[in-house]
């Protein structure tokens, strides 16, 4: 995969690399100095760059490595600037002016800008001049350090130790031990006939410091005296393979094989299965990071043998989907601690047995395992530091304040710190640019998905792929951090969408400290944290509330001249002008309840801004010239007080997110964004026609959201035909969109396109209606040959929507409203279609739910929800649902409804669900 942008390892390297290029070609060649000057300095940054992706991938580069790396990356921003101030300089150089009052202007313009490259062109040479001083440097102490390094101490891995803890010492151990067992032994019904021939395999899946290893530790022990054969290997993060074979050959086999010179691991792998062929064995295979290292090391035990056991650990959900996929498996997600274990564990290591805590340090300690959120590993650590300090409120609360963040170096927490290190050095470098940019939240946040992914773009963090954007490269990216464990789901949408995240706060606080290390982002108001631990020159500012009296002392020993992204969280600070940012790219002044317009008088000067978020402010007008921001791709001010946008809006050619409030007016133009990939919310009532008109011009749209409420800001005797002109305008840009990159449509008060009939929308993917009670579906649905997912209002349900529905070859997500009282029956079949659907939502508004499943429907549903405001009656209660053969899951949600006619619905499905080979999950609940 091509290096990103921007990166935590080489900084801003490459875009200096490009803009070098930029500086050689055609449109530069007048400025024969700089040119030349470039030349040598693009040679000598290429090789910094490919050196510095190859240090990015050592685990612990030693202190003259880290200080040269750090050196590199800070002038790597620094030239960046004086090459963005240089372009700045010349780019309309060449303007025409007209009279001689513009010419004597234009004049004196160009004197001043010739200055200005002169200037630009000197802070160029003394880089120049610093980056050659800084691998000279480099070289010669490099070559000094080697020629006297020592042998370093190899550290004992705080993992290996888990399995020589003592049962009677663990702390919430034995109900997931028991579960363990009962996943080993217990008869699958589920599985198929071949399945069941095969070995049993559990794999434990969770991130690093939950106690994968101990439990698989204590299942291993409670059962191996069962089986003949038995071996516990450890695989880590790079491994030997050819090692991993020869000990479990000697553990099964009894005998030390370590010394032998067997070949290949294909020999090995012969060699154990040949042994393991006709005897019944117990496997441990722990600390399983990739895919490709499984695929080996399962060849070496027999698929034959259904009495057979294997137990594998890992911290990444594909792995252990891909264990699990080998034989006859199951997944086991190691749960947190409870509050009662986690108190059991703290208190066990910190007091003797008779000994409880001091009731002055039972609220400090109740906070700190807050903090722990169940995790042993930040359990065992914190009570290790704790023990050998004073016990006094004080010293505590410090202790839970900086937890993380000043104790990287306390011998107590090096354990946790380097578990939690080999989570991050396994990550690909843009992985660990996009984690390290987390630090940027505050604790226990929610993280929304869609606001993360566009932060990252707008900082350069993501690298397009061939055919996909940079917000699906970035959605890729944001699911690698959740299949890896380093980050959390957050809120998930009633479709099964992770829409939002979070951050144990123990690896927040290890980021944040990655962050500090490499100057990657400054933090101002982190508890413990202080400005003497941070660069004067700040790259990423982050302000998380600052005490008072403090601000001015803080900022007083900043350099803000070359901040690229500024973040308020808590509020506004009161910080100096927006001018003194000028290399800004991305500003998030989100829920800034404090923000006026006045404060952005100056943001036209931010020539570099991409990203800009007034979201929940109070905010009434943007700057007339916001037109100059000519590299903005990002501008969200939705729950703002803004009513319209200026003029010049048009002219941000670059601006492919725009995201407002439904009622703002569009000024005319619009046609002139051809960069737009995101349009919400368009109020089509109150916009001139000529407006929707040009929207069918934007080539690029693929999210557009609109509001066809055609009465709303109308006048009542032109009612009809305000409201005809607006659907035809509208209808016919639809239509140009939909043979285009239109992807994902999103409608409020749409019933107007009920008798709409050639609407065409072949690239739409997605579509939601709401607030429309449609009587039948409309007839251009049936067209949506590619919709994937859809979202429908009907007064009333009817058997020939579902067969209208049920035909769409592509749908994979149905969520299906029924606004009225219906006695119609519906019945699914094989012939109705749904052939792919996997998702079914019907909300029943009033009356029985009256639904059927029949042999052959829905062949691929795996989730059914029926949402009903009041339950009368029990008739149709099983829905049929024996007949989905791919069930997992089923939710019943009521607003209300007699108790008794409840308990027999629930009655009903369980004992469907108990029938079905799969056990689907059932959920019964309040609206």
């Amino acid at each position: 995969m091509e290096a990103a942008l921007v990166s935590v390892a080489t900084g801003v390297l490459k875009p200096v690399l490009e803009k070098l290029a930029a500086l050689l070609g055609d449109k530069y060649k007048r400025f024969k100095g700089v040119r030349k000057e470039n030349k040598s300095l693009t040679h000598e940054l290429a090789a910094m760059e490919a050196f510095l992706l190859k240090m990015s991938e050592d685990e612990d580069p030693d202190e003259q490595d880290k200080v040269w790396m750090n050196e590199v990356r800070e002038l790597s921003y620094d030239l960046e600037d004086a090459i963005d101030d240089f372009m700045q300089s010349i780019g309309d150089n060449d303007e025409k002016s007209d009279g001689f009052t513009e010419r004597i202007k234009s004049s004196l313009g160009k004197l001043g800008k010739m200055k200005a490259r002169h200037r630009i062109g000197k802070e160029i040479q003394d880089l120049k001049k610093q980056i050659k001083e800084v691998g000279e440097r480099n070289a010669r102490y490099k070559s000094r350090h080697e020629a006297f390094s020592k042998t370093v101490n190899a550290t004992v891995d705080p993992r290996a130790l888990a399995i020589f803890e003592h049962a009677p010492k663990l702390v919430g151990i034995d109900e997931p031990k028991a579960e363990i067992i009962k996943l080993l032994t217990e008869e699958d019904v589920r599985a198929s006939e071949q399945e069941q021939q095969q070995p049993k395999i559990v794999s434990i899946v969770g991130s690093g410091g939950m106690g994968k290893t101990t439990l698989a530790n204590q299942v291993y022990q409670e059962l191996k005296g069962q089986y003949e054969c038995r071996a516990f290997v450890s695989v880590s993060r790079n491994p030997d393979i050819i090692n991993i074979l020869r000990t479990i050959l000697s553990e099964v086999a009894r005998k030390d094989y370590g010394g032998t010179q067997v070949g290949s691991a294909q020999q090995l792998i012969s060699k154990i299965t040949d042994f393991l062929e006709d005897k019944r064995y117990f496997v441990v295979v722990d600390d399983i990071w990739n895919e490709d290292t499984w695929d080996i090391i399962k060849c070496a035990f027999p698929a034959a043998r259904s009495t057979s056991k294997i137990i594998t650990t890992t911290r990444i959900n594909n792995v252990a989907h891909s264990c699990c996929s080998s034989f006859n498996g199951r997944i086991y997600n190691i749960r947190a601690l409870d509050i009662v274990h986690s108190r059991q564990l703290f208190h066990r290591r910190l007091f003797k047995s008779d000994e409880d805590c001091p009731s002055y340090l039972e609220k400090v300690s109740g906070q700190i395992l807050k903090k722990c959120d169940g995790l042993p590993l930040a359990i065992i650590a914190i009570s290790g530091l704790l023990a050998n300090s004073e016990r006094t409120e004080d010293l505590w609360n410090q202790v839970k304040d900086s937890i993380g963040r000043a104790l990287e170096r306390n011998p107590n927490v090096e354990g946790m710190m380097k578990i939690l290190s080999l989570s991050y050095f396994d990550l690909p470098l843009y992985l660990k640019t996009c984690l390290l940019y987390l630090s940027v939240y505050l604790e226990d946040s929610t993280i929304e998905k869609k606001g993360l992914i566009r932060r990252w773009i707008a900082e350069g963090f993501i690298h397009t792929e061939g055919r996909y954007t940079t917000y699906e490269v970035g959605e890729r990216y944001f699911n690698e951090l959740l299949n890896r464990g380093l980050i959390q789901p957050g809120i998930i949408d009633i479709y099964g969408e992770v829409v939002s995240c979070r951050v144990h706060d123990t690896i927040l606080d290890f980021i944040i400290s990655k962050s500090i290390e490499e100057n990657f982002v400054t933090l101002l108001g982190v508890p413990i944290l202080t400005i003497g631990k941070q660069r004067k020159v700040v790259r990423r500012l982050c302000v998380q509330g600052v005490e008072e009296g403090n601000s001015a002392v803080l900022i007083a020993d900043l350099v803000f001249s070359h901040v690229r992204s500024l973040a308020m969280v808590r509020g506004l600070l009161e910080i100096p002008s927006l001018e003194e940012f000028r290399h800004l790219r991305v500003l998030d002044l989100k829920d800034c309840s404090e923000l006026e317009d006045h404060h952005l008088e100056n943001i036209v000067r931010l020539f570099q801004l991409r990203y800009l978020n007034l979201k929940g402010t109070q905010i009434s007008k943007l700057p007339e010239q916001i037109g100059r921001l000519g590299c903005l791709e990002m501008l969200d001010l939705r729950d703002t007080c803004v009513r319209g946008l200026p003029a010049s809006i048009v002219n941000l050619r670059k601006l492919s997110h725009l995201l407002v409030h439904n009622d703002i007016k569009y000024p005319h133009g619009i046609a002139k964004m051809q960069a737009l990939e995101t349009l919400q919310f368009v109020t089509v009532s109150i916009q001139p026609v000529d407006i929707l008109c040009g929207l069918g011009q934007l080539m690029n749209l693929r999210n557009l959201g609109l509001t066809l409420d055609f009465i709303f800001g109308s006048d009542a005797k032109n009612t009809n035909m305000v409201g005809e002109e607006h659907k035809k305008a509208i209808v016919s840009s639809l239509c140009k969109l939909g043979t285009q990159n239109l992807r994902f449509l999103n409608i409020e008060f749409g019933r107007s396109l009920l008798h709409v009939e050639s609407l065409c929308l072949p690239t739409l993917e997605q579509l939601s209606i709401r607030f429309s009670d449609f009587p039948h579906v409309p007839t251009w649905v049936a067209s949506l040959r590619n919709l994937q997912w859809l979202r429908l209002g009907l007064k009333v349900v009817k058997q020939d929507d579902l067969c209208v529905l049920g035909a769409l070859p592509s749908l994979l997500i149905l969520h299906l409203h029924e606004e009225t009282e219906s006695n119609e029956k519906l019945r699914i079949s094989g012939e109705v279609g749904f052939r792919f659907l996997k998702i079914f939502i019907y909300c029943k508004g009033f009356g029985p739910v009256d639904l059927m499943f029949g042999t052959g429907s829905m062949p691929k549903l795996e989730k059914l929800e029926i949402h009903v405001l009041c339950i009368v009656e029990a008739n149709s209660v099983g829905f049929g649902i024996e007949n989905l053969p791919c069930l997992t899951s089923v939710k019943c949600l009521a607003l209300e409804g007699d108790d008794g006619i409840v308990q027999v619905v629930k009655s009903v499905m369980e004992r469907a669900a108990s029938t079905h080979p799969n056990h689907p999950s059932l959920l019964f609940g309040r609206i």
